[in-house]
């Protein structure tokens, strides 16, 4: 049966994965046990044989061409060890291969050839090897040479069996390969329980992501205070959950706000020019009712063009050239021609301004955020108040401030006095007063130069809104996500 990757689940993938690394743990731990155990026989086997080996070239003496075994016939021991040397493993041979004497458990094995024989005599040296008989039994065999009365060389070999030592090992090896599949099982059910113990917020995490709605955008996981990567996740999914709610806010508002700010205006002309069908019966009538319509109508555009230009600024659609700009320089353009609606409106325009404050910035998205806060400083400022505008460097930064002297803004209304088309409620709603997007456009334009700006006001004695670039010397600021910058109240 084919099984899709899908439907194998994060849980029983990480139980497989445990499980083949613990396979592979016990394997090479198996591997390494029976090695070193092999080993450590083999060198006692080896020892065993080097004992044996130096009690047969004791014993052992070649006089005549004819082997010639010494030992004490009245000691029942050392008859005993002879007899288990001659009746074991036993070659003695002459430099020609002839066989002097051989056990019958060797010739089992087969003598050396006389090749062998010569070849090894000629090094004078002993040489340990395996070998096995025909029913594939293995005996460690040591070979060397022993010498006559006249310093003739004679091939000689003993050997032992090594049953013993192979029983182990393969007892070893069945009791290993028995034991091991039921810790790899044992090792996969605690993965099992383990991987689900640790999956269990991600589960959390699913099955709130999907009762989320439009809703219920409140929801929120609790951290498990372990301060690992689930809680970070954990952590992750609640501020997206957050920024999902701001934004599902904002668009909530703003349908409401663009519906309010386009009917009002949709309403007037379909008022006039009903009025206008019923009542009027000349052409001034009539010019008058399309005269009136078309302020209207230009409100109308006046509301869908501010609305499109900074949509498409909040958006990334409008690049910004940056460029050194002089704040001062910038600033006394702007006041210059704001001296004459200033006088209009009876307001004395103060500007002080501390010339080389040089920033990074886009000269057309400045002279915009200069113009909407002497426009909203002038709109709200009583006949006979005062505006001051100051351009002032400290240090690494370069401060712009806009302050009047107006009746101010009460503090449950400056947190939202950069929505769109937020106003603050005074009563009634003059269309002189603008739109309610200015502010939004000195957000934005403070957030893509990587700004700070602050409102301190106080109702009926003025505001201030205080503006901090960084100064040219450092590094031209690159345009963020509108969610990141600072705005304070």
């Amino acid at each position: 049966m084919i099984v899709s990757r899908r439907a194998i689940g994060l849980r029983l993938r990480l139980t497989l994965i445990y499980a083949l690394f613990c396979t592979a743990i016990l394997a090479v731990l198996g591997i390494v046990f029976r090695g070193t155990l092999a080993l450590t026989l083999r060198q006692n086997a080896t020892a065993v044989l080097d004992e044996e080996w130096a009690a047969v070239k004791g014993y052992l003496r070649i006089e005549k061409q004819r082997p010639v075994w010494f030992y004490d016939r009245d000691d029942d021991e050392e008859a005993a060890i002879v007899l288990k040397f001659r009746q074991g493993l036993l070659l003695l041979a002459d430099r020609k291969g002839a066989v002097l004497e051989v056990s019958e458990k060797y010739k089992g094995l087969g003598p050396e050839t006389p090749a062998e024989i010569q070849a090894l005599l000629r090094g004078s040296r002993t040489a340990v090897r395996e070998r096995r008989d025909e029913d594939g039994f293995a005996y460690l065999i040591k070979s060397g040479t022993q010498t006559d009365d006249e310093k003739r060389p004679y091939f000689v070999a003993i050997g032992r069996n090594l049953e013993a030592e192979e029983t182990v090992l393969d007892n070893f090896t069945r009791r290993y390969v028995s034991v091991a599949p039921v810790l790899v099982l044992a090792f996969s059910i605690a993965s099992w329980w383990a991987a689900g113990r640790a999956l269990a917020p991600l589960k959390s995490v699913a099955s709130a992501a999907q009762s989320i709605t439009g809703d219920n955008l409140g929801l929120r996981i609790d951290r498990r205070g372990a301060n690992d990567e689930l809680d970070g996740l954990i952590d992750s999914f609640n501020s997206m959950v957050d920024r999902l709610q701001s934004s599902f806010n904002q668009i909530r508002q703003f349908s409401t706000d663009v519906s309010h700010e386009l009917r009002t205006p949709l309403t007037a002309i379909r008022g006039q020019l009903e009025v206008a069908l019923m009542t009027s019966d000349s052409k001034d009538q009539y010019r008058d009712a399309m005269i009136s319509a078309m302020e209207d109508v230009d409100r109308l555009a006046q509301v869908v063009r501010a609305l499109l230009h900074l949509s498409q600024a909040e958006s990334g659609q409008v690049k910004l050239a940056f460029e050194p700009v002089d704040l001062a320089v910038a600033a006394a353009n702007i006041a210059e021609q704001f001296e004459i609606p200033a006088e209009a409106e009876k307001l004395r325009l103060a500007v002080h301004l501390e010339p080389q404050s040089a920033i990074m910035g886009d000269r057309i998205q400045l002279d915009r955020l200069l113009s909407n806060l002497l426009s909203n400083s002038i709109k709200y400022t009583p006949a006979g108040g005062s505006i001051q505008l100051n351009v002032v460097q400290r240090g690494a930064e370069v401060e712009l401030t806009v302050a009047d002297n107006g009746r101010g803004i009460p503090p449950e209304h400056l947190p939202h006095i950069f929505d769109r088309f937020y106003r603050v409620p005074d009563g009634h709603r003059d269309p002189d007063k603008g739109l309610g997007l200015g502010l939004s456009f000195v957000a934005w334009i403070v957030k893509a130069h990587g700004a700070r700006i602050h409102v301190d006001s106080t109702p009926g004695q003025g505001t201030c809104f205080a503006i901090t670039f960084a100064a040219a010397t450092a590094p031209a600021p690159a345009i963020s996500d509108p969610a990141d910058v600072r705005i304070g109240v």
